[in-house]
């Protein structure tokens, strides 16, 4: 009896997707819950997995097609007695269907990808996802443990030199090629296009900048941050002092908290604050929700967490759903000045930069403090310029005494 192949319900926002890779061909033998093929939508990557068992009978649309909701993907030749997953039974050892034993390594997309470029084979990979799962970071990590050994001289005389970003190998081209190469976008990279063309074209949005002297967090956090690493197992980074900073300034200037609904204005009195990570496929914006009732701990525990999650392609639709406000740091990646893009239907956007030593006047002395500059995108429509300003200035004066942060 044919069992179909069905494009599952992800969540409300995801209407389509795109087959990314079959990781079957038609003819192979399957248990009930084998992965089968991996599919992209604009927010997350997922894998659909054998309803039952038998053979792939039928593969309906190939890599690279676009599907919908409810579309047939492909059809499985039952085998008798074959239970679906959930029953009783259903899960058919691998070792009882005939041909699983070439059955592919679970693995992330993010996994396979980076397994190709280094040329690690999945099948010797130890998971650490759920059920055995290969992720980003295994393969990584076993691509450092593959490399050859150095001698100890070697690895000194490295370690004195300052790390340099690797070169691409140059090109080999002959005088007069022009040489062209078309990649399609992914569904992710695509609709990330669309909505940045869309919230300039809709939103009025303006940037207001300031600077941030950054001594006393710094100071803070080396004098806590042993501390702090032994009570929570985690480093005192950046981050949980900007959420705080942040949520402050919405309690003051309730309007940058909002969203415009037709003609009104919709004030968040909760604070789920969007953290933005660039993972490979494309910036995504994972929500840390209720923040103003998470601990420094809290707020670094989880944004450590989504980060691994975005380079894993693990984020679910509930980790990026929702967002009264986002901040984005392009600083991770050296970045002096940015204009960041409002994350609709957010009405504000905090960008942060690198930390960079410059000499400032204090008290008519010129002195050398590490500064930062932040910038923040608001839309004019319901924000007005004063009270941007004077946000970004409360973010300023909230991270410059950092004990202030206890009173809000």
């Amino acid at each position: 009896m044919p069992s179909n192949i069905v494009v599952p319900e992800v969540g409300e926002s995801i209407v389509d997707a795109r087959v990314a890779k079959w990781l079957r061909k038609e003819g192979d033998s399957v248990a009930a819950g084998d992965p089968l093929v991996e599919l992209e939508t604009d927010k997350i990557d997922l894998e659909v997995a054998a309803p039952t068992a038998g053979v792939l009978k039928r593969i309906d649309h190939k890599d690279g097609a676009d599907v919908k909701v409810g579309d047939v993907l492909g059809v499985i030749e039952e085998s008798p007695g074959a239970k679906a997953p959930g029953a009783q039974g259903a899960q058919v050892p691998s070792a009882e269907v005939p041909g699983a034993q070439g059955a592919k390594t679970r693995a992330t997309p993010s996994a396979r990808k980076v397994a190709e470029q280094n040329e690690v084979d999945l099948k010797s990979v130890k998971g650490s996802g759920d059920a055995g799962r290969v992720m980003r970071r295994d393969v990584e990590k076993a691509s450092v443990s593959e490399a050859p050994p150095q001698p100890v001289a070697a690895k000194q005389e490295e370690a004195k030199k300052p790390a340099a970003p690797p070169l691409p190998p140059a090109p080999q081209r002959a005088p007069g090629e022009r040489s062209e190469e078309r990649v399609r976008m992914s569904k992710r990279r695509a609709t990330i296009a669309k909505r940045l063309l869309e919230v300039q074209s809709t939103a009025a949005m303006l940037t207001t900048f300031n600077e941030i002297d950054m001594t006393a967090v710094q100071a803070m956090r080396a004098r806590h941050k042993e501390s702090f690493k032994e009570r929570y197992g985690i480093n005192l980074g950046m981050t949980a002092f900007f959420v705080k900073a942040v949520i402050g300034a919405l309690r003051a200037f309730p309007r940058i908290n909002a969203e415009i609904q037709g003609d009104e204005m919709v004030i968040k009195h909760y604070y789920d604050i969007g953290i933005a990570v660039g993972a490979s496929e494309g910036l995504v914006v994972p929500v840390l929700r209720d923040a103003d009732l998470m601990s420094f701990a809290d707020i670094e525990s989880q944004t450590r967490a989504y980060a691994k999650k975005a380079e894993d392609g693990s984020l679910s639709l509930a980790d990026l759903k929702g967002g009264t406000f986002t901040i984005t740091n392009g600083g991770v990646f050296g970045s002096l000045l940015s204009t960041p893009i409002l994350n609709p239907p957010q009405v504000g956007i905090l960008g942060l930069h690198t930390i960079k030593d410059r000499p400032v006047a204090v008290n008519g002395q010129a002195v050398v403090r590490p500064m930062m500059y932040s910038a923040l995108t608001y839309d004019h429509r319901i924000v007005d310029g004063s009270e941007a300003v004077r946000f970004l200035v409360r973010v300023k004066e909230l991270i410059e005494d950092p004990g202030a942060l206890l009173l809000e």
